[in-house]
């Protein structure tokens, strides 16, 4: 029985195959019996997210895993095959210690895929599904993720628009659980932008839109306000940040507008954010004092910045994993000897009690201890002796000398 990881993911997939075969929580329960049930697959354990579908199991083969998944989606197989990655034993423990430490994310570092792992691997022990080695896979793999990320910089830098976002409000108030952020749009990128900001537990979040009905679905994922766009204008005096990313061809905020909403908040700072092409808010607003106005291309630069500094920490969490990679692997070996190692001990202990019987009694009829602890030691010695010296008689030709340094090896004796 050995160890797969079997999947698809962003690199090898589109988002069009990878919604296809994507494990929803209802189902998942049923999915990790249908697949452990049975000789091919012991073990196993699903991790699906919007950017990757895997199968972690213990198994005879992986091709059994693949038609599986192919079936259980009600996919043929020619439609997923092309997309479909099988990492055996050695290449299975070093993808999921990368993927748990961030290095095969689309965002590099990100830390939300290390919970998801972690509820991957919750989600086959309430099922019954994690056995001792893929029990042992995870309880790893968390460790390596934490040493990666208490030991490198992978996750110490900027690397999303939404973050960086968030870190130029920081630099500007220091808190930003005191602000009133206004977004307007709502996209994806300002649904990213208000996540960020929201983990920061700003004091209020609006959400505006020129469609009403979206801001205020939107709005009702954060606990926040709804607006038209139309009352922007007077609006903006209230707001400390404002996150803008539409389609709108012409700006959504001018500088009168700005101006009017400086004097009103008594020259207070603003930082606005545009992360919209055309632009949202006029250029001229980013020269009033008390507006600290940043673009795309400002972000952009902040997150390049912290792409360089992550892909240095690559270089290190690379080298953790290598070696914890090789530290799992060897716990598989130690593992696999356990049946000879009992065997072994099994053998001698029955040698033991075998000739502690015969010495016993040679005791008892001779009343001579000495005696009865000579023969015990000899014939201690000569079985002992028995296997492997039967070994080294009956290895011929070029193996004479390879099963003599096995057995040098083996009861570690002196080279002459």
């Amino acid at each position: 029985m050995q160890l797969y990881a079997l999947g698809l993911n962003h690199h090898t997939a589109p988002l069009a195959i990878r919604e296809r075969v994507a494990f929803g929580p209802g189902c998942l329960n049923r999915a990790l019996h249908e697949l452990s049930n049975g000789q091919v697959v012991r073990e196993a354990a699903i991790l699906s997210t919007c950017n990757r579908t895997e199968l972690y199991f213990a198994g005879e083969e992986p091709q059994h895993a693949a038609d599986w998944l192919a079936r259980f989606h009600s996919l043929p197989f020619g439609e997923i095959s092309p997309y479909l990655y099988s990492h055996p034993e050695r290449e299975a423990v070093r993808h999921v210690f990368r993927v748990a430490s961030g290095l095969d994310s689309m965002v590099l570092g990100e830390p939300q895929i290390l919970g998801q792992v972690k509820d991957a691997a919750r989600r086959a022990e309430e099922a019954g599904t994690l056995g001792v080695l893929l029990h042992r896979l995870f309880q790893s793999t968390f460790a390596v993720a934490k040493e990666v990320r208490s030991t490198t910089a992978i996750g110490a830098n900027i690397v999303s628009m939404a973050a960086a976002a968030v870190h130029l409000a920081e630099r500007i108030f220091g808190r930003i659980d005191d602000l009133c952020v206004l977004f307007i749009g709502a996209g994806e990128m300002i649904e990213l932008c208000a996540t960020h900001f929201a983990e920061g537990n700003p004091r209020t979040i609006a959400i505006a839109n020129r469609t009403e009905e979206r801001a205020q679905i939107l709005a009702g994922r954060f606990n926040a306000r709804a607006m038209k766009i139309e009352a922007i204008a007077n609006a903006l005096p209230e707001f400390d940040v404002v996150v803008s990313c539409t389609a709108s061809p012409l700006p959504i905020v001018g500088l009168g507008m700005a101006e009017r909403a400086i004097k009103a908040r008594r020259h207070r700072p603003i930082v606005m954010v545009d992360l919209a092409v055309p632009r949202d808010v006029e250029a001229e607003v980013g020269e009033l004092d008390d507006v600290f106005l940043y673009t795309v291309d400002d972000l952009a630069q902040l997150v390049e910045t912290g792409m360089e500094s992550r892909q240095q920490a690559v270089v290190e969490a690379e080298g953790i994993i290598d070696t914890r990679v090789n530290g799992f692997l060897h716990w598989i070996q130690t593992r696999d000897a356990v049946p000879v190692i009992r065997t072994l001990r099994q053998h001698a202990e029955a040698v033991r009690e075998a000739e502690l019987a015969r010495a016993l009694k040679l005791l008892a009829r001779s009343g001579n201890p000495g005696k009865a602890l000579e023969a015990l030691s000899h014939s201690l010695t000569n079985k002992l002796m028995h296997g492997p010296t039967r070994f080294l008689n009956q290895a011929e030709g070029e193996h004479h000398a390879e099963a003599g340094e096995l057995i040098r090896r083996l009861f570690d004796l002196p080279d002459s």
